[in-house]
């Protein structure tokens, strides 16, 4: 079942000039594809776009995407934004098979408070922003959640510890890391200053020695 609908336009021509029409007009270029389907040029409207993409599904919400007498279930897949002003300017539509597990990227949400790693100063470093899986599209999860209250530095949270849904497939591989507590970097920058501070102090030391070395022969020599 389609989380959202949404009504598109067919287009054409297609080509740069009649692109740049559509856009002034509030309108976005997109296309319809997939298996028997297309591609079919569309438009859709940019503010009906934007409402269908910010349900909680976000870019994994499942769309009727209606082109005249026809209905697609479809999802949002390759949006290209512009450079600078960041607000899309084209999308494809990719008709999927609601009984049919498809790709996606889950975005990851940390839940939590380390404060056992804040009493240590250390650093919760997030290494995944996004997980992918292979679910049928009403399957497909808004996020996963990930507990960080429990990391303290040297641990870390890894796919093996996520609660993966039923009908979800994890394409990564089970120990790869999502968050970890790692050491203060502060303590290692004083280190590593320390040991360029002892450096810098022998290097004095040595000349001094080599100087007292030099003046004892030359008083010997007299």
């Amino acid at each position: 079942m389609a989380d959202t609908s949404l009504t598109a336009e067919p287009r054409s021509p297609v080509g740069s000039r009649p692109t740049r029409r559509l856009r002034t007009s509030g309108r976005i270029p997109a296309v319809v594809y997939g298996d028997g389907v297309g591609p079919l040029p569309v438009s859709v409207d940019s503010r009906l776009l934007r409402q269908a993409l910010s349900t909680p599904a976000g870019l994994n919400a499942v769309l009727a995407v209606t082109v005249g007498d026809d209905e697609y279930t479809a999802m949002a897949r390759e949006i290209q934004r512009h450079p600078v002003r960041g607000n899309v300017t084209h999308v494809d539509f990719q008709v999927v098979d609601p009984d049919r597990p498809v790709s996606a990227d889950v975005t990851v949400v940390l839940t939590g408070e380390p404060t056992e790693l804040h009493h240590q100063d250390g650093v919760l470093e997030q290494q995944l922003f996004s997980i992918s899986v292979r679910a049928k599209p009403s399957e497909i999860p808004q996020n996963f959640e990930v507990d960080v209250s429990e990391i303290v530095v040297g641990t870390a949270v890894r796919i093996s510890d996520l609660t993966i849904p039923a009908g979800v497939e994890v394409d990564l591989d089970p120990e790869t890391v999502i968050a970890a507590g790692q050491p203060p970097r502060v303590v290692r920058a004083e280190g590593e200053e320390g040991a360029a501070e002892g450096e810098e102090g022998a290097a004095p030391a040595a000349e001094a020695a080599a100087e007292g070395s030099a003046e004892g022969s030359a008083s010997e020599e007299s």
